[in-house]
C-alpha cells in the first residue's frame, strides 16, 4: 500500500525523462560500427587504464582517512566537530576547478607544502597528483556514507560490548567495523565513481600528459575538439560503468534494508 498521492507521479516522470533524454542522446549518436576500434584505440586503453588506478588509489585513501572521520563525525559530541564536519563536507560545493586550483597552491612547486624540500616539484603534473586531486574531491561522498551509517546503527551494540568488558579498540575491531562493512562499501563505490568522473580539479592540479595524468574524462574532452565521434564512444563507456557502479550500490543497499 502506498501513501503518495498519484499527482507526485507527473514531477517523477519530468525528472527521469530529464535524466534519460541526454543518456539516450549518446546511444543514438554512437558509430556501432566504428565503436569497437574506437573504444580500444591505444590512448583510450591508457587513459581507462590511468583512470582505473588512480580512482582505486584514491579510493584506498579515502578509505583509510575517511572512515575513521565518519566515525568520529558520527560518535563524537563535541564543539570542535561542528567546525571540522563543514570543513569536510566543503569539497562537495566548491567547483571542482577551484579545488585544483587550492591543491596546486597547497602542493604544487610553489605550495604551502610543495616549496618544503622542493617536494612539488615532484607532485604537481604527475600520477600522484591525480590522485591527490580525485582523493580532494572525493572524500566527503565516503565520510558522509559512513556517518549515515553508523548514526542509523545507533550505538546499542557498542554499549552491550563495552559492558562486557571490551576495550574501545575491540568494539570498533570486533563490533563497529562488522555492522558498518555496508554502509562502508557503498560509500567506497560511490567514491571510486567520483574519482572516476572527476575532472576539473585533475586537470587544473594534475594537467593532461598522455599516459601520465590524461585520465579517461579529460581524453573526452580533448577528443570532442578532434573527433566528435570518439568522444561519444568513450562517453558511452563512462555511463556503462557509471550504470554498474550506481546499481551494485542499489544492490548493497536492497540487500541490507537499507532505503
Amino acid at each position: 500500500m502506498t501513501y503518495a498521492p498519484r499527482w507526485l507521479w507527473a514531477p517523477v516522470a519530468a525528472g527521469v525523462l530529464f535524466i534519460v533524454l541526454p543518456l539516450a542522446g549518446v546511444v543514438d549518436r554512437v558509430d556501432w560500427s566504428q565503436f569497437p576500434a574506437l573504444v580500444t584505440a591505444p590512448s583510450a586503453r591508457t587513459a581507462l587504464r590511468l583512470s582505473i588506478e588512480t580512482s582505486v588509489a584514491a579510493t584506498v585513501l579515502c578509505l583509510i582517512v575517511g572512515v575513521p572521520m565518519g566515525l568520529v563525525l558520527a560518535r563524537v559530541h563535541h564543539p570542535l566537530v561542528r567546525v571540522v564536519r563543514p570543513v569536510v563536507l566543503l569539497p562537495l560545493v566548491l567547483p571542482p576547478v577551484v579545488g585544483g586550483i587550492a591543491l596546486l597552491y597547497a602542493f604544487g612547486r610553489r605550495g604551502l607544502v610543495g616549496q618544503i624540500g622542493g617536494i612539488g616539484g615532484h607532485i604537481a603534473f604527475s600520477t600522484f597528483a591525480v590522485v591527490l586531486a580525485q582523493t580532494f574531491v572525493s572524500l566527503p561522498f565516503l565520510v558522509l556514507a559512513v556517518e549515515g551509517g553508523a548514526r542509523a546503527l545507533g550505538t546499542d551494540h557498542e554499549r552491550a560490548a563495552a559492558t562486557l568488558g571490551a576495550g574501545p579498540g575491540t568494539v570498533l575491531r570486533r563490533v563497529t567495523l562488522p555492522l558498518m562493512l555496508s554502509p562502508i562499501i557503498s560509500g567506497g563505490v560511490l567514491t571510486f565513481a567520483r574519482a572516476l568522473g572527476e575532472f576539473g580539479a585533475t586537470l587544473t592540479f594534475a594537467g593532461s600528459l598522455q599516459g601520465t595524468t590524461r585520465t579517461l574524462p579529460l581524453e573526452v574532452y580533448l577528443r570532442n575538439e578532434e573527433d566528435p565521434q570518439s568522444a561519444v564512444a568513450l562517453s558511452l563507456v563512462l555511463v556503462v560503468v557509471a550504470g554498474l557502479i550506481v546499481a551494485s550500490v542499489y544492490g548493497t543497499g536492497q540487500r541490507s534494508g537499507l532505503r
